[in-house]
């Protein structure tokens, strides 16, 4: 039985989880019927750039953490804040690119069911970045400054 922690370590288990339904869970279901061509090879190639793209912001945004990064929502220790590189686009740059990524990875696949569980992933870390974002606030007062000036999840938009 999972136990609720202080950390926010069991996020990583539901994260886990979700991670292997989107690599390795079912593409397709019965009455979805498949992509026909323009479609299906459209959808390809849009998915493998959006899965490019997000493994590029996902990187840079890791990159700008640093030795700062943990997959647990509570900020190290001593961490600065970070608001330059990918985090001047995004709140959770490493989020996004994930998200993007699986998105992507639902195109190239040409699976409505796998993009089904994208949007699962997205919401997923919807709800992780708001109990990253309270520890962040309390952490850092200018973070809610930045907050109103950088969108969360999806840049320029969300």
């Amino acid at each position: 039985m999972l136990r609720k922690s202080s950390r926010g370590e069991w996020y990583l288990v539901v994260q886990a989880c979700l991670f292997l339904l989107l690599i390795f869970g079912p593409h397709a279901c019965c009455p979805i019927t498949p992509w026909g061509a323009p479609h299906a090879w459209i959808g390809s190639a849009g998915g493998g750039a959006l899965f490019l793209a997000g493994l590029l912001l996902a990187a840079t945004g890791a990159i700008n953490l640093g030795k700062n990064l943990t997959p647990l929502p509570v900020p190290k220790e001593n961490a600065p804040l970070v608001v330059s590189g990918a985090y001047r686009l995004v709140r959770h740059p490493i989020y996004s690119g994930i998200t993007f990524m699986a998105f992507g990875w639902g195109l190239w696949v040409n699976s409505w069911l796998t993009i089904a569980y994208a949007v699962l992933l997205f919401v997923f870390f919807d709800i992780k970045s708001r109990r990253e974002e309270r520890l962040l606030v309390e952490k850092f007062p200018e973070y809610l400054a930045y907050r109103k000036r950088v969108r969360k999840l999806l840049p320029f938009v969300y």
